[in-house]
Protein backbone atom coordinates (compact mmCIF):
# COMPACT_ATOMS: atom_id res chain seq x y z
CA UNK A 1 0.00 0.00 0.00
CA UNK A 2 1.31 3.31 -1.01
CA UNK A 3 2.44 6.07 1.05
CA UNK A 4 0.68 8.67 -0.54
CA UNK A 5 -2.92 9.76 -0.70
CA UNK A 6 -5.15 6.56 -1.99
CA UNK A 7 -7.64 7.03 -4.58
CA UNK A 8 -10.80 7.20 -3.35
CA UNK A 9 -14.37 5.64 -5.50
CA UNK A 10 -18.08 6.25 -4.90
CA UNK A 11 -19.70 4.24 -2.44
CA UNK A 12 -21.36 1.32 -4.72
CA UNK A 13 -24.87 1.68 -4.15
CA UNK A 14 -26.52 -1.45 -2.69
CA UNK A 15 -29.28 -3.05 -0.25
CA UNK A 16 -26.92 -5.11 1.77
CA UNK A 17 -23.17 -5.35 1.91
CA UNK A 18 -21.36 -7.70 0.03
CA UNK A 19 -21.04 -11.39 2.03
CA UNK A 20 -17.70 -13.39 1.58
CA UNK A 21 -17.04 -16.39 3.54
CA UNK A 22 -13.30 -18.00 4.73
CA UNK A 23 -12.15 -20.19 7.13
CA UNK A 24 -9.98 -20.06 9.81
CA UNK A 25 -6.79 -20.32 7.99
CA UNK A 26 -3.32 -18.22 7.62
CA UNK A 27 -4.23 -18.08 3.61
CA UNK A 28 -7.41 -16.45 4.72
CA UNK A 29 -5.33 -13.56 5.32
CA UNK A 30 -5.90 -11.38 2.18
CA UNK A 31 -9.61 -10.99 3.79
CA UNK A 32 -8.40 -9.82 7.12
CA UNK A 33 -5.74 -7.27 6.09
CA UNK A 34 -8.17 -6.23 2.91
CA UNK A 35 -10.93 -5.81 5.95
CA UNK A 36 -8.53 -4.40 8.91
CA UNK A 37 -6.41 -1.93 6.68
CA UNK A 38 -9.64 -0.59 5.26
CA UNK A 39 -8.88 -1.58 1.23
CA UNK A 40 -12.74 -2.59 1.25
CA UNK A 41 -13.99 0.79 2.33
CA UNK A 42 -11.44 2.77 0.40
CA UNK A 43 -13.56 1.11 -2.93
CA UNK A 44 -17.22 2.13 -1.77
CA UNK A 45 -17.56 -1.55 -0.94
CA UNK A 46 -19.36 -2.39 1.94
CA UNK A 47 -18.12 -6.13 3.08
CA UNK A 48 -19.37 -8.45 5.45
CA UNK A 49 -16.79 -11.25 6.45
CA UNK A 50 -17.95 -14.74 7.31
CA UNK A 51 -16.34 -17.33 9.36
CA UNK A 52 -17.63 -20.65 8.34
CA UNK A 53 -16.51 -24.12 9.75
CA UNK A 54 -16.06 -25.85 6.42
CA UNK A 55 -15.76 -26.25 2.63
CA UNK A 56 -19.15 -28.04 2.43
CA UNK A 57 -20.52 -25.00 4.03
CA UNK A 58 -19.04 -22.34 1.83
CA UNK A 59 -20.06 -24.43 -1.57
CA UNK A 60 -23.56 -24.67 -0.68
CA UNK A 61 -24.06 -21.33 0.82
CA UNK A 62 -22.56 -20.24 -2.79
CA UNK A 63 -25.08 -22.23 -4.81
CA UNK A 64 -28.57 -20.73 -2.60
CA UNK A 65 -26.68 -17.03 -2.69
CA UNK A 66 -25.92 -16.97 1.01
CA UNK A 67 -22.57 -16.03 0.23
CA UNK A 68 -21.63 -13.49 -2.63
CA UNK A 69 -17.99 -14.68 -2.99
CA UNK A 70 -15.78 -16.87 -0.94
CA UNK A 71 -12.40 -18.48 -0.02
CA UNK A 72 -12.12 -21.91 -1.79
CA UNK A 73 -9.58 -24.92 -2.76
CA UNK A 74 -9.14 -24.17 -6.05
CA UNK A 75 -10.43 -27.99 -7.12
CA UNK A 76 -13.93 -26.55 -5.61
CA UNK A 77 -14.58 -25.12 -8.84
CA UNK A 78 -14.47 -28.13 -10.83
CA UNK A 79 -17.02 -30.18 -8.65
CA UNK A 80 -19.63 -27.30 -8.39
CA UNK A 81 -19.17 -26.33 -12.12
CA UNK A 82 -19.94 -30.20 -12.48
CA UNK A 83 -22.83 -31.04 -9.47
CA UNK A 84 -20.25 -33.50 -7.96
CA UNK A 85 -21.83 -34.45 -4.73
CA UNK A 86 -23.58 -31.03 -4.86
CA UNK A 87 -26.53 -29.34 -7.50
CA UNK A 88 -24.27 -28.00 -10.46
CA UNK A 89 -23.87 -23.80 -10.70
CA UNK A 90 -21.72 -21.91 -12.89
CA UNK A 91 -18.76 -20.69 -11.38
CA UNK A 92 -15.73 -18.74 -11.84
CA UNK A 93 -12.64 -17.09 -10.35
CA UNK A 94 -11.31 -13.85 -11.23
CA UNK A 95 -8.38 -14.53 -8.34
CA UNK A 96 -6.13 -16.76 -7.17
CA UNK A 97 -5.20 -16.31 -3.58
CA UNK A 98 -2.33 -17.88 -2.34
CA UNK A 99 0.35 -21.09 -3.36
CA UNK A 100 1.23 -23.72 -0.66
CA UNK A 101 0.63 -23.31 2.61
CA UNK A 102 -0.25 -27.00 3.59
CA UNK A 103 1.25 -29.64 5.22
CA UNK A 104 1.00 -33.39 5.86
CA UNK A 105 0.70 -34.07 9.73
CA UNK A 106 1.33 -37.76 11.29
CA UNK A 107 0.50 -38.76 14.46
CA UNK A 108 3.76 -39.21 17.22
CA UNK A 109 1.66 -42.47 18.04
CA UNK A 110 3.02 -43.09 14.32
CA UNK A 111 6.15 -41.56 15.58
CA UNK A 112 6.76 -44.15 18.73
CA UNK A 113 5.57 -46.92 16.24
CA UNK A 114 8.68 -46.11 14.22
CA UNK A 115 7.64 -44.42 10.94
CA UNK A 116 10.05 -41.79 10.13
CA UNK A 117 9.09 -41.07 6.23
CA UNK A 118 7.37 -42.41 3.38
CA UNK A 119 8.93 -45.80 3.24
CA UNK A 120 8.46 -46.84 7.17
CA UNK A 121 5.01 -45.27 6.79
CA UNK A 122 3.79 -48.23 4.09
CA UNK A 123 5.71 -50.96 5.54
CA UNK A 124 3.66 -49.86 9.19
CA UNK A 125 -0.11 -49.36 7.18
CA UNK A 126 0.50 -53.02 5.46
CA UNK A 127 1.88 -54.53 8.49
CA UNK A 128 -1.68 -52.82 10.72
CA UNK A 129 -3.89 -52.78 7.10
CA UNK A 130 -5.83 -55.97 8.15
CA UNK A 131 -6.53 -55.49 11.86
CA UNK A 132 -6.80 -51.14 11.78
CA UNK A 133 -6.26 -49.51 8.69
CA UNK A 134 -4.55 -45.83 8.86
CA UNK A 135 -7.12 -43.13 8.95
CA UNK A 136 -6.26 -39.89 7.54
CA UNK A 137 -7.76 -36.66 7.19
CA UNK A 138 -8.89 -34.04 4.48
CA UNK A 139 -10.69 -30.97 4.56
CA UNK A 140 -12.44 -31.21 1.31
CA UNK A 141 -12.61 -34.04 -1.31
CA UNK A 142 -12.19 -31.57 -4.09
CA UNK A 143 -9.09 -29.51 -2.35
CA UNK A 144 -5.23 -29.30 -2.68
CA UNK A 145 -4.99 -31.45 0.57
CA UNK A 146 -6.52 -34.71 -1.04
CA UNK A 147 -4.73 -34.27 -4.41
CA UNK A 148 -1.22 -33.77 -2.27
CA UNK A 149 -2.09 -36.41 0.06
CA UNK A 150 -2.50 -39.28 -3.05
CA UNK A 151 0.41 -38.50 -4.01
CA UNK A 152 2.68 -38.78 -1.42
CA UNK A 153 0.68 -41.87 -0.52
CA UNK A 154 1.22 -43.21 -4.04
CA UNK A 155 5.25 -42.41 -4.08
CA UNK A 156 5.19 -44.28 -0.97
CA UNK A 157 3.65 -47.07 -2.88
CA UNK A 158 0.25 -47.06 -0.26
CA UNK A 159 -3.08 -47.22 -3.03
CA UNK A 160 -5.19 -44.76 -1.25
CA UNK A 161 -8.31 -46.74 -1.84
CA UNK A 162 -7.10 -49.57 -0.52
CA UNK A 163 -4.44 -49.42 1.89
CA UNK A 164 -5.69 -46.17 3.47
CA UNK A 165 -8.92 -44.91 5.04
CA UNK A 166 -9.82 -41.31 3.68
CA UNK A 167 -12.25 -38.91 5.80
CA UNK A 168 -13.49 -35.66 5.45
CA UNK A 169 -12.55 -33.03 8.29
CA UNK A 170 -12.85 -29.20 8.45
CA UNK A 171 -9.31 -27.64 9.54
CA UNK A 172 -10.35 -26.13 12.78
CA UNK A 173 -11.07 -30.04 13.80
CA UNK A 174 -8.32 -31.83 12.53
CA UNK A 175 -5.75 -30.83 15.82
CA UNK A 176 -8.71 -32.61 18.43
CA UNK A 177 -9.29 -35.08 16.03
CA UNK A 178 -5.87 -36.05 15.93
CA UNK A 179 -5.20 -35.51 19.76
CA UNK A 180 -8.39 -37.96 20.47
CA UNK A 181 -7.28 -40.62 18.48
CA UNK A 182 -9.82 -40.82 15.72
CA UNK A 183 -7.06 -40.12 12.91
CA UNK A 184 -3.74 -41.25 12.27
CA UNK A 185 -2.94 -37.86 10.40
CA UNK A 186 -4.21 -35.58 8.11
CA UNK A 187 -3.34 -32.61 5.27
CA UNK A 188 -4.27 -29.08 6.21
CA UNK A 189 -3.49 -25.83 5.89
CA UNK A 190 -1.46 -23.82 8.43
CA UNK A 191 -2.26 -22.96 11.78
CA UNK A 192 -3.50 -26.21 12.33
CA UNK A 193 -0.05 -28.67 11.05
CA UNK A 194 2.03 -25.67 13.54
CA UNK A 195 -0.45 -26.10 16.28
CA UNK A 196 0.03 -30.10 16.50
CA UNK A 197 3.50 -29.86 16.64
CA UNK A 198 3.67 -27.34 19.41
CA UNK A 199 1.02 -29.43 21.78
CA UNK A 200 3.45 -32.28 21.09
CA UNK A 201 0.31 -34.46 19.22
CA UNK A 202 2.09 -34.53 16.00
CA UNK A 203 5.02 -33.93 13.15
CA UNK A 204 5.24 -33.29 10.14
CA UNK A 205 7.20 -35.11 7.01
CA UNK A 206 6.75 -32.98 4.32
CA UNK A 207 4.84 -29.59 3.17
CA UNK A 208 3.19 -28.28 -0.16
CA UNK A 209 5.91 -26.49 -1.46
CA UNK A 210 8.52 -29.10 -1.32
CA UNK A 211 6.01 -31.76 -2.44
CA UNK A 212 4.36 -29.49 -5.41
CA UNK A 213 6.06 -26.15 -5.97
CA UNK A 214 3.98 -23.38 -7.64
CA UNK A 215 0.39 -25.42 -6.67
CA UNK A 216 -2.59 -23.16 -6.48
CA UNK A 217 -4.32 -23.72 -3.15
CA UNK A 218 -7.07 -20.61 -2.66
CA UNK A 219 -9.07 -18.84 -5.32
CA UNK A 220 -11.85 -16.59 -4.75
CA UNK A 221 -15.26 -18.04 -6.10
CA UNK A 222 -18.16 -16.10 -7.83
CA UNK A 223 -21.10 -17.55 -9.08
CA UNK A 224 -21.05 -16.34 -12.98
CA UNK A 225 -24.31 -14.84 -12.29
CA UNK A 226 -22.75 -12.84 -9.43
CA UNK A 227 -19.86 -11.75 -11.57
CA UNK A 228 -21.98 -10.53 -14.49
CA UNK A 229 -24.89 -8.95 -12.37
CA UNK A 230 -22.52 -6.89 -9.84
CA UNK A 231 -19.87 -6.32 -12.31
CA UNK A 232 -18.43 -3.16 -10.54
CA UNK A 233 -18.67 -4.69 -6.89
CA UNK A 234 -17.30 -8.08 -8.74
CA UNK A 235 -14.03 -6.01 -10.37
CA UNK A 236 -13.74 -4.09 -6.64
CA UNK A 237 -13.31 -6.67 -4.75
CA UNK A 238 -10.77 -8.68 -6.84
CA UNK A 239 -8.41 -5.33 -6.83
CA UNK A 240 -9.24 -4.97 -3.09
CA UNK A 241 -7.68 -8.26 -2.54
CA UNK A 242 -5.25 -8.09 -5.00
CA UNK A 243 -3.99 -5.11 -2.96
CA UNK A 244 -4.02 -6.86 0.55
CA UNK A 245 -2.27 -10.25 -1.17
CA UNK A 246 0.79 -7.81 -2.01
CA UNK A 247 0.96 -6.56 1.69
CA UNK A 248 0.69 -9.71 3.33
CA UNK A 249 4.01 -10.86 1.32
CA UNK A 250 5.75 -8.02 2.17
CA UNK A 251 8.29 -9.53 4.38
CA UNK A 252 8.47 -6.42 6.79
CA UNK A 253 4.66 -7.12 7.23
CA UNK A 254 4.66 -10.75 7.76
CA UNK A 255 4.92 -10.84 11.75
CA UNK A 256 2.06 -7.82 12.03
CA UNK A 257 -0.05 -10.13 9.94
CA UNK A 258 0.07 -13.14 12.25
CA UNK A 259 -0.93 -10.33 14.90
CA UNK A 260 -3.85 -9.27 13.12
CA UNK A 261 -4.94 -13.09 11.99
CA UNK A 262 -4.44 -13.83 15.78
CA UNK A 263 -7.57 -12.28 16.84
CA UNK A 264 -11.02 -13.50 17.82
CA UNK A 265 -12.81 -12.74 14.83
CA UNK A 266 -10.18 -14.48 12.11
CA UNK A 267 -8.44 -17.44 13.53
CA UNK A 268 -8.39 -17.31 16.81
CA UNK A 269 -5.20 -18.81 17.06
CA UNK A 270 -1.99 -17.48 19.39
CA UNK A 271 0.48 -15.78 16.90
CA UNK A 272 2.88 -18.16 18.19
CA UNK A 273 1.54 -20.96 16.23
CA UNK A 274 0.78 -18.66 13.13
CA UNK A 275 4.00 -16.97 12.43
CA UNK A 276 6.87 -19.47 11.88
CA UNK A 277 5.27 -20.58 8.64
CA UNK A 278 4.29 -17.26 7.78
CA UNK A 279 7.76 -16.18 8.48
CA UNK A 280 9.48 -19.07 6.57
CA UNK A 281 10.58 -21.65 9.73
CA UNK A 282 8.64 -24.42 9.34
CA UNK A 283 8.38 -26.87 12.66
CA UNK A 284 8.33 -30.13 11.49
CA UNK A 285 8.43 -31.00 14.95
CA UNK A 286 11.27 -33.71 17.08
CA UNK A 287 13.83 -30.77 16.72
CA UNK A 288 13.51 -30.11 12.70
CA UNK A 289 12.83 -26.94 11.86
CA UNK A 290 13.21 -25.86 8.29
CA UNK A 291 13.80 -22.84 6.39
CA UNK A 292 10.47 -22.43 3.72
CA UNK A 293 10.71 -18.90 2.48
CA UNK A 294 7.71 -19.47 0.59
CA UNK A 295 5.66 -22.04 2.68
CA UNK A 296 2.84 -19.04 2.15
CA UNK A 297 2.83 -17.27 -1.20
CA UNK A 298 0.35 -14.43 -1.65
CA UNK A 299 1.06 -11.95 -4.64
CA UNK A 300 4.72 -12.22 -6.10
CA UNK A 301 5.31 -13.45 -9.59
CA UNK A 302 1.84 -12.51 -10.70
CA UNK A 303 0.38 -15.50 -8.67
CA UNK A 304 -2.80 -13.81 -9.17
CA UNK A 305 -3.44 -13.83 -12.63
CA UNK A 306 -5.85 -17.07 -13.23
CA UNK A 307 -5.01 -17.94 -16.26
CA UNK A 308 -6.66 -20.72 -18.43
CA UNK A 309 -2.75 -22.35 -18.63
CA UNK A 310 -2.68 -22.59 -14.59
CA UNK A 311 -6.53 -23.73 -14.79
CA UNK A 312 -5.51 -26.70 -17.47
CA UNK A 313 -2.53 -27.83 -14.76
CA UNK A 314 -4.87 -28.54 -12.49
CA UNK A 315 -7.81 -30.00 -14.18
CA UNK A 316 -4.95 -32.69 -15.41
CA UNK A 317 -4.28 -33.03 -11.88
CA UNK A 318 -8.06 -34.10 -10.24
CA UNK A 319 -7.96 -36.02 -13.96
CA UNK A 320 -5.01 -38.24 -12.66
CA UNK A 321 -5.99 -38.37 -9.25
CA UNK A 322 -9.51 -39.89 -10.52
CA UNK A 323 -11.89 -36.93 -8.84
CA UNK A 324 -13.19 -36.25 -12.75
CA UNK A 325 -14.24 -38.38 -15.19
CA UNK A 326 -12.47 -38.56 -18.49
CA UNK A 327 -14.40 -36.65 -20.46
CA UNK A 328 -14.16 -33.52 -17.76
CA UNK A 329 -10.46 -34.23 -17.15
CA UNK A 330 -10.58 -33.06 -21.39
CA UNK A 331 -12.54 -30.83 -21.38
CA UNK A 332 -10.41 -27.81 -23.31
CA UNK A 333 -13.06 -25.69 -22.65
CA UNK A 334 -13.73 -25.96 -19.18
CA UNK A 335 -10.01 -24.07 -17.50
CA UNK A 336 -10.46 -20.56 -19.85
CA UNK A 337 -14.35 -20.77 -18.43
CA UNK A 338 -13.72 -21.12 -14.80
CA UNK A 339 -10.36 -19.11 -15.10
CA UNK A 340 -11.06 -15.73 -15.71
CA UNK A 341 -7.62 -13.88 -16.32
CA UNK A 342 -9.89 -10.84 -18.61
CA UNK A 343 -11.69 -10.13 -15.71
CA UNK A 344 -8.38 -10.55 -13.16
CA UNK A 345 -6.41 -7.80 -15.43
CA UNK A 346 -9.93 -5.15 -15.66
CA UNK A 347 -9.32 -5.16 -11.32
CA UNK A 348 -5.62 -5.13 -12.01
CA UNK A 349 -6.63 -1.65 -13.61
CA UNK A 350 -8.33 -0.53 -10.54
CA UNK A 351 -5.58 -1.45 -8.18
CA UNK A 352 -2.64 0.63 -9.72
CA UNK A 353 -5.60 3.50 -9.48
CA UNK A 354 -5.72 2.77 -6.01
CA UNK A 355 -2.19 2.62 -5.02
Amino acid sequence: MSAAAPTTFAPVTSARPLRVGFLSLTDAAPFAVADRHGLFARRGLRVALQREIGWATIREKIIYGELDAAQVPAPMLWATQLGLASPPCDVLTALVLSLHGNALTLSNALWTAGVRDAATLRTHARTHRARQPLTFGVVFRFSSQHLLLIEWLRAAGLDPECDIRIVIVPPAQMFRHLAAGTIDGYCAGEPWNTLAVREGTGWCPTWSAAQSAGHIEKVLMVTRRFAETRLAEHALLVSALTEAGAWCDAPQNREPLAQLLAEACYLNVSARVIAPALLGKFDCGHGRVESVPDFHVFHRGDINAPTAAKAAVLQRALGAAGLLSPTAASDSEMPRRLFREDLYRDATMITLAAS
